[in-house]
This record gives C-alpha cells, sequence and structure tokens, in this order.
C-alpha cells in the first residue's frame, strides 16, 4: 500500500496563466521530485491492480507521463489519445468544446482492445471535456471504460457531471481557484 504522502508540496500554483485570474497547477513539479512521482505512480497500480483493466487510454501529453509507468507495472497496452493530425494510420477523432473554443482528440481505431476494459487518465481534470471525447472515441472503437483517474482534479469546474457514470479518482483536489 502506498504511504501517505503531501503531494500539494510539490505542485507548483501558477496565479494568471495561462490568462488573468486563472490559478494554473503545474504538475511538472512533481515530475522532477522522483519520490513525487512514484507516489504518483505507485498510487495509481494499489488504486488498479485487481480491477482487471485490459488497457490504459492516456491524454496528450502530460497523461502519457502517468499512463506509461503504470502501463508497465501492470503489463497491460498503453492507448494514446492524441492531439488531431498526430497519429499515423487508421484513426477516429472526436471534436469537443472548450472554454472558449473547440479542440479535436484522436485514437487508432486498432489499439482499442474490442470488450476490453479501460482505464481513462490524464494528469489534471478540470471539466471533464477532453476526457468524455476520449471516452466516446474509446467506445465508438469497441472499448469499454471502466473509471478515470487523474493525479489533480478540480471538481469546482464540475468534472463529474461531464464524466457521468464513471469511477473518478484523483491523488489530490482543489475545491477553488
Amino acid at each position: 500500500m502506498t504511504k501517505p504522502f503531501d503531494l500539494d508540496a510539490h505542485i507548483r500554483k501558477v496565479p494568471d496563466f495561462p490568462r488573468k485570474g486563472v490559478l494554473f497547477y503545474d504538475i511538472t513539479s512533481i515530475l522532477t521530485n522522483p519520490a513525487a512521482f512514484r507516489y504518483c505512480v505507485d498510487a495509481m497500480v494499489d488504486l488498479y491492480r485487481d480491477e482487471g483493466i485490459d488497457a490504459v487510454a492516456a491524454i496528450e501529453a502530460r497523461g502519457f507521463l502517468f499512463a506509461g509507468p503504470f502501463a508497465v507495472a501492470l503489463g497491460i497496452p498503453l492507448i494514446l489519445v492524441r492531439k488531431k493530425g498526430k497519429l499515423p494510420g487508421e484513426t477516429r477523432s472526436k471534436t469537443y468544446e472548450l472554454e472558449y473554443a473547440q479542440a479535436e482528440v484522436e485514437i487508432h481505431v486498432e489499439d482499442v482492445p474490442k470488450g476490453g476494459r479501460i482505464l481513462l487518465t490524464d494528469d489534471l481534470i478540470a471539466t471533464g471535456g477532453t476526457l468524455q471525447a476520449a471516452r466516446e472515441l474509446i467506445t465508438e472503437c469497441g472499448g469499454i471504460v471502466t473509471g478515470v483517474f487523474g493525479v489533480v482534479g478540480l471538481p469546482f469546474l464540475n468534472f463529474k457531471a461531464a464524466l457521468e457514470g464513471l469511477p473518478i479518482h484523483t491523488l489530490i483536489d482543489y475545491d477553488s481557484e
């Protein structure tokens, strides 16, 4: 079992980034601290080791950093959810709304195990829009999304509504901006 860890001490809070009035929770400081990074990966393994997960899908780019070691630890495939135009071969894409724009993500169709139980992963869960788009893509390709994992959660942005019906685990939540 993973020992308790003060993750908050290893998350840099950057005011007015990327625009005025936004408090940015920067996880790069977790990555520069091997103990904090190990804690995150070990906690993921502890949470999901016995859940019968067949693959982990990770959101570009910081989600890759946590899902990669997790996939290796459990001996399961890693499915990349990338920005449109970054994957060769047969892909499926999904457009979703951002606060002031639209974005699009895609996955390789052949990477999704048909009927496979898949965990969605990102570094930070805010509105849940990107994860919901990924969930829809995986479902369209025949996979079954069984849960969502994020290192940081911002529940005040209402991600639970966007990801309704899915169990969501975060290692630390911040309740306001």
